[in-house]
C-alpha cells in the first residue's frame, strides 16, 4: 500500500527487564473513513528483524459504492506482504499480476529494482459495501538483493504451515519458527506470524532469532509481570526470555529475525541503504519509467 508519513508512535522504554520497548501507535484518518495504526518505523526503533514498516489498518466498513482505492503506486528495495484479518483487497502489479487475497492468505511482493501495484476494493463487492481489516508490513532486502528483479507469490490459506496445541493455533507466513517454514521465498532470516491464544494459554518465542516483537491485535497478554491490551507492539530484548500469557482470549503478530545489515533510508514507498538510489527512484516515477499497471490507468504522483 502507499501511505503518506504519520505522526511518530510512542513508545515506553523499560531498560530493567526483558522488555526492551512497548510502543502506543498512532491512529490517523487516511480519508473515506480509512484508518491505520502506524507502529513501525519508529523514531527510536527504525526496524524489527528486517521489517521497517507495519500499519495495522481497519476495521473499516464501506458504504455501499466505496471502497478502498490505493492507485498505482512504486516501490524498491523491499518485499511487501498484505494479511487480512477481514474483507477482500484486488492485488494489480506491474509484472501483470491480478491477485485477490483474502483472510489467511499471502500476497508477497519482491519490489527489489523496482515494481508499480495498485490495491482496490473488488467491483464485485462495492455494490452491496463491505468491510476491511488487516496488516500492511514491509521487509527491507539486504543490500545484496536491493536490486533482484521484481517478482510476485501469491499463497492459499492451507499452504501456510500450522503450529497448534496447548490452547494456540499459529501460522507461519513467512520465514522459520519452531522449526517450521514458509513456503515465502525470503531473502533474510525472519518469522511473521499470525497467532490466536486462549485465555491462559502461554507462548515462549524461544532463542532461534535475534530480534522479536509482537503486535497484540486483539486480547490481552501478561508479559514480565505487566498486562498488555490490544494495540501494543511488545519488542523483547535480544538473548532474554520472551514469554507470554494470554490474560484474555487473544491474537498477535509475531514478528522479527535477524539485524538488517546497515542502515535504511525510507522515504515515500521506497526502501534502500543508497539516498542516491532514492534519489533516482524518485526521478524515474515522475518521469514514467516504471512500467505499467494493466488494467489500472490511474497512478499517484510522486509527493512533491
Amino acid at each position: 500500500m502507499s501511505w503518506q508519513p504519520a505522526a511518530e508512535p510512542r513508545a515506553e522504554e523499560t531498560p530493567q527487564t526483558a522488555l526492551e520497548m512497548d510502543i502506543e501507535p498512532r491512529l490517523r484518518d487516511l480519508g473515506d473513513g480509512f484508518s491505520v495504526r502506524r507502529v513501525l518505523p519508529f523514531a527510536k526503533r527504525r526496524a524489527i528483524g528486517p521489517f521497517v514498516f507495519f500499519d495495522h489498518f481497519g476495521p473499516t466498513v464501506f458504504a455501499p459504492g466505496q471502497g478502498m482505492d490505493v492507485r498505482p503506486h512504486p516501490h524498491i528495495g523491499l518485499a511487501t506482504i498484505s494479511y487480512l484479518f477481514e474483507g477482500e483487497i484486488l492485488h494489480r502489479d506491474s509484472l501483470c499480476n491480478a491477485q485477490p487475497i483474502r483472510p489467511g492468505e499471502v500476497n508477497w511482493m519482491t519490489a527489489g529494482r523496482g515494481i508499480a501495484h495498485s490495491e482496490r476494493t473488488p467491483p464485485t463487492l462495492r455494490p452491496r459495501g463491505s468491510r476491511l481489516g488487516g496488516i500492511q508490513s514491509w521487509v527491507a532486502l539486504p543490500r545484496a538483493f536491493e536490486e533482484t528483479a521484481p517478482q510476485f507469490a501469491h499463497y492459499e490459506k492451507d499452504a501456510q504451515p500450522m503450529i497448534e496445541g496447548e490452547g494456540k493455533n499459529l501460522r507461519l507466513l513467512a520465514g522459520s519458527l519452531f522449526g517450521k517454514r514458509a513456503p515465502v521465498e525470503v531473502f533474510s532470516g525472519m518469522f511473521y506470524a499470525d497467532a490466536e491464544m486462549k485465555a491462559g494459554a502461554k507462548l515462549d518465542l524461544g532463542m532461534e532469532h535475534a530480534e522479536r516483537a509482537a503486535y497484540i491485535v486483539e486480547g490481552s497478554v501478561e508479559f514480565a509481570g505487566a498486562r498488555h491490551e490490544a494495540g501494543r507492539m511488545l519488542v523483547f530484548r535480544t538473548g532474554a526470555p520472551a514469554v507470554l500469557t494470554a490474560r484474555a482470549a487473544a491474537r498477535l503478530m509475531l514478528l522479527g529475525g535477524e539485524s538488517l545489515d546497515g542502515p535504511r533510508h525510507i522515504w515515500w514507498n521506497y526502501v534502500s541503504s543508497s539516498k542516491e538510489r532514492i534519489e533516482q527512484a524518485k526521478a524515474d516515477w515522475k518521469a514514467g519509467r516504471f512500467a505499467k499497471v494493466p488494467g489500472d490507468d490511474e497512478f499517484i504522483p510522486l509527493p512533491e
